[in-house]
């Protein structure tokens, strides 16, 4: 009869064999992909004649200047403004329900198309054309419609 075995040796390869293999990997990588890494190589030298490369390069080592210089403008006055005007603007969209902004866009854009007909015309209005025009029902609802948003707004403004 043989002998138990009692100890199971685990092999670990030298950092000889280890180069040897991460280079086989290596190679083969570099086989199955030459296309695309000839493409890369393409790439990288029309970047380099360019010039371009030269200017990330420099951009890389003056990442800490160019940090400073961009938090600078970001943090100026108008910029800042800017960005509140922009946090204010979505804050109050985002109240607004879209189907009460969807119908007002709407009827203004046909108001304008409206007018743009009207336009054309050289036709004049006078005083008894006003008085009629305020007894017709669409022009009675837009403007009771401005009048209640002028009233709302002085509210909100109080």
């Amino acid at each position: 009869m043989a002998a138990p075995i009692t100890r199971i040796a685990k092999r670990e390869p030298t950092s000889e064999e280890q180069k040897q293999q991460k280079l086989a990997e290596l190679e083969t990588l570099l086989t199955e992909q030459d296309e695309a890494i000839n493409k890369i190589l393409q790439l990288t030298g029309e970047l380099n004649d360019a010039g371009i490369l030269d200017a990330v390069n420099a951009m890389v080592k003056a990442r800490d200047n160019i940090t400073g210089i961009a938090v600078q403008q970001a943090s100026r006055k108008p910029v800042t403004n800017l960005l509140n005007h922009l946090l204010n603007a979505a804050g109050a969209l985002a109240a607004i329900d879209p189907a009460a902004t969807a119908k007002l866009s709407q009827s203004v854009r046909r108001g304008l198309d409206e007018a743009d007909r009207e336009r054309q015309s050289d036709k004049k209005i006078g005083v008894f054309g006003m008085v009629k025009a305020v007894r017709d029902p669409d022009i009675n609802r837009s403007i009771r419609f401005g009048v209640s948003f002028l009233k709302g707004m002085g509210k909100g403004l109080r």
